[in-house]
């Protein structure tokens, strides 16, 4: 007998896989212990675990997954074959409908006029000061992106209007906002995209108290303090309109005690995805105010609880740098808000994972 571990690492479903496949009655196990609850499989079920993870990797809807593991050792495997080919075909036909969409798109893309100035100038000479600098940047950098395919994620974005810099990373499923004020700077909204191993080299710049010049001319950006002086190209793209991303006010909020809360993340349980995804967390806010962190049975069918990526919220807690930050949880579609209590502006979001149900 196989227990629900061994039975998850030799298959390539994760033990919240499994125990969803139980309850949905598509792969039960050979015995359940009715004081534990613990499961165990039979060693001819790893074929038919190893089957239902290739059929949900080729996204195939449970209603056929069902029949195919149903008539996979029959006598006539007709029927599944049918399944098969209806669903490759759906693939098939679903890939060649994303096509035609997206070469409409690209067409509109290479038509549209860009009725607005690019926003990334030829001069800009401001002065900020250090410790606010190194905060924002400190905030912010875990969520650059290191996707190759999206370079113009790939380091901090500094925008520039009025008294403010306001520094935003991204890699899609995480982004982070934060705010420093500047002086200097009399024209109007600016932006530069530094590289993330520029934003890396600036940052030992930034451990002094005084003010610090910040210079872009041209593609070059140019940190100064004192006499020290750290320079690079800045990266050649727009930044999406971060703030069409920014989070709604609302939503259920808590304030956490960090040391306690990455303890109870690190320690509690997770929702362990299918192999290569991610260890999940499922939060819920309760009505007084306290965050719970939910085991399986708890979480599904309850419309309040959101699954974040659980190293990426770990990440997020260290990049607020306070012992106490507001968590702000909305719709299970919604992105997650971790926000400092003395500062609105300067926060994290992260997306949501979809649990199965």
């Amino acid at each position: 007998m196989r227990s629900i571990g061994e039975m998850a690492r030799d298959s390539g479903l994760g033990v919240s896989a499994l125990r969803f496949y139980d309850r949905a009655g598509v792969l039960v196990p050979a015995w359940v212990d009715p004081v534990s609850g613990y499961r165990w499989y039979e060693p001819g079920q790893l074929e038919e675990a190893r089957l239902l993870a290739r059929l949900r990797r080729a996204g195939m809807p449970l209603a056929d997954i069902r029949l195919v593991l149903a008539g996979w050792s029959g006598p006539d495997t007709d029927l599944v074959r049918k399944l098969l080919t209806a669903h490759l075909r759906r693939l098939e036909q679903g890939l060649s409908d994303a096509r035609a969409e997206f070469s409409t798109l690209r067409a509109l893309l290479d038509h549209r006029e860009n009725v607005m100035t690019s926003l990334r100038t030829a001069s800009v000479r401001l002065s900020v000061a250090a410790p606010e600098l190194a905060a924002a940047l400190d905030t912010v950098r875990f969520a650059a992106s290191t996707d190759p395919e999206l370079p113009m994620l790939g380091g901090v974005l500094f925008d520039i209007e009025g008294g403010s810099l306001h520094a935003v990373a991204t890699d899609r499923y995480r982004m982070a906002v934060a705010r420093a004020g500047v002086a200097g700077h009399d024209g109007g909204r600016a932006q530069v995209i530094v590289p993330t191993p520029l934003a890396d080299a600036m940052r030992p710049l930034l451990d002094g108290e005084g003010a610090v010049g910040l210079s872009v001319d041209g593609d070059r950006v140019t940190l100064e303090a004192g006499d020290r002086q750290v320079a690079g190209r800045r990266l050649g793209h727009d930044f999406p309109d971060y703030r069409r991303l920014l989070p709604r006010a609302g939503g259920r909020r808590a304030v956490v005690e960090v040391a306690a809360f990455r303890q109870a993340l690190e320690t509690g349980p997770v929702r362990s995805g299918e192999s290569g995804a991610p260890d999940l967390s499922v939060l819920k806010v309760e009505d007084d105010g306290t965050v719970t962190l939910c085991a399986d049975a708890d979480a599904d069918g309850d419309p309040d609880r959101v699954a974040v990526n659980r190293e990426f919220l770990l990440a997020a807690l260290a990049a607020g740098a306070r012992d106490r930050l507001v968590l702000e949880l909305g719709a299970p579609t919604a992105p997650i808000a971790i926000r400092r209590p003395d500062d609105e502006g300067a926060f994290s979001l992260l997306m949501p994972v979809r649990l199965e149900n």
